[in-house]
């Protein structure tokens, strides 16, 4: 079912173990040229373009495009004891981490007179995109609507898809995570269609045409298909994104002392989100591969989600890779740079601070990727395709700007002035320096 790639005694360069490991093929380029006349019509038609793309990708016209207050209230009401118990927990956790994360604001004397100030400075206002394909996620709800409040963002809005069971309105869990968070501006607008909604906005609305739906927004963040990543990356510029997401990965670097029926439930829990999902264990332990792959092929038969998880593990993206040693498993997964890294070895602390390229790390036999999914406190919306080499997972930074406040007086300024005029002579910019021997 899932492939093995044998590492051992073979000395390979950045680029030649690059080739070799596995990876999803995601062709985004394509994707683009799909979406971009999708784009384009949400800008020039707004609300009824996106009532007919939907009726287009989700098989429901919905009634309303904005979800309506009462039915955000309901919801709330609506939802089963346990999950509500379980969604307030995350968000306390979540909540806890991110507040945490907030950057302090510095001031810095340069010289007596002269003073350097940064302040961060949260994103007016942000579309936070929710999928709703294979899965709902209400806990993507959570990660991206926590984030951006414990930035400050003034205004958030929600969209994801309508959904034909529902009338055309969003998954009712996802409906009241909003509304217990606090969120009153949700849209059951699905894919591409919903970040050419935030990124340009849309006129129109569920009453009277001319309205204004939706206002553009300054940030777009959350996961999405391959078509939600290729209209991320035609609008950026106009706003700002957190990445191109694409399909879901999980590493797992394991020694003999894992138990292999942890390591192949782990991967069974990340291949279950898609086709193209990613289930990788790097290991020198041949006896762990050959049961784990026993115990793959016993949870797979089992699983609920059999087709989907049986052809992510079975593709070119997932693999059992064979190292001499855990220095040489270091050396594949920090070239692999994982979503999803989990450490199951002798000393996986240690282990854990020579990562350099993952975008969660997952320490010990008691820390499975399913626990940062919902209720670990840190965030789910991390960077995959190897994007965590120059990356990091969605935060509270990623709402945030840093803003320089610089106040010098007259004399720390004439301090420095002549070798201003010298630099902007030697830059061919003489204007440069003469506003500064303007003031003197």
């Amino acid at each position: 079912m899932i492939t093995r790639i044998d590492l051992r005694g073979r000395t390979l360069t950045r680029r030649e173990l690059l080739d070799e490991l596995p990876r999803a093929e995601v062709d985004v380029e394509h994707a683009a040229e799909v979406v971009a006349p999708i784009l384009i019509d949400v800008r020039k038609r707004g609300a009824a373009e996106l009532r007919d793309l939907a009726e287009r990708f989700d098989g429901v016209r919905p009634v309303h495009l904005r979800v309506p207050a009462d039915v955000l209230a309901a919801s709330v009401g609506a939802l089963d004891p346990d999950v509500r118990s379980a969604l307030d927990e995350t968000i306390r956790r979540v909540r806890l981490v991110h507040a945490a994360q907030r950057p302090a604001d510095f001031t810095v004397d340069v010289v007596p007179g002269a003073q350097v100030r940064q302040r961060w400075v949260p994103v007016r206002r942000v579309g936070l995109y929710v999928p709703g394909g294979l899965a709902v996620y209400p806990s993507s709800v959570v990660m991206n609507v926590v984030a951006a409040q414990e930035a400050g963002v003034g205004s958030l809005a929600v969209s994801s898809p309508p959904q034909k069971d529902e009338n055309g309105l969003p998954d009712p869990v996802v409906l009241a995570t909003c509304a217990l968070l606090g969120v009153d501006e949700v849209y059951a607008v699905g894919g591409a269609q919903a970040v050419a909604m935030f990124a340009y906005g849309a006129a129109g609305s569920d009453e009277v045409d001319g309205d204004i739906l939706c206002e553009p927004v300054d940030v777009i963040t959350g996961p999405g298909n391959v078509y939600v990543a290729a209209a991320k990356r035609l609008v950026r510029g106009v706003v700002g994104i957190d990445a191109e997401a694409g399909p879901t990965e999980i590493a797992v670097l394991a020694d003999g002392t894992a138990d292999a029926t942890h390591v192949a439930a782990d991967l069974v829990s990340q291949a279950e989100h898609d086709p193209l999902a990613a289930a990788v264990l790097v290991t020198p332990s041949v006896e762990l591969a050959g049961a784990v792959e026993a115990k793959l092929a016993d949870r797979v038969e089992a699983t609920e989600h059999r087709e989907r998880v049986m052809t992510a593990l079975s593709g070119k993206q997932s693999a059992i890779v064979l190292v001499d040693d855990l220095e040489q498993g270091l050396e594949v997964v920090n070239a692999y740079g994982a979503e999803h890294l989990e450490i199951q070895a002798v000393g996986a602390a240690e282990l854990a601070e020579r990562i350099t390229s993952a975008g969660a790390i997952f320490v010990g036999p008691y820390s499975p990727v399913s626990l940062g999914d919902y209720m670990a406190g840190s965030n789910h919306v991390l960077p995959t395709g190897g994007c965590a080499h120059f990356t990091s997972g969605l935060g509270v930074h990623s709402f945030l700007r840093a803003v320089q406040v610089i106040e010098y007086d007259a004399d720390a300024l004439a301090d420095v002035a002549d070798r201003i005029v010298a630099l902007a002579e030697a830059e061919g910019l003489p204007a440069h320096g003469e506003a500064v021997r303007a003031r003197f």
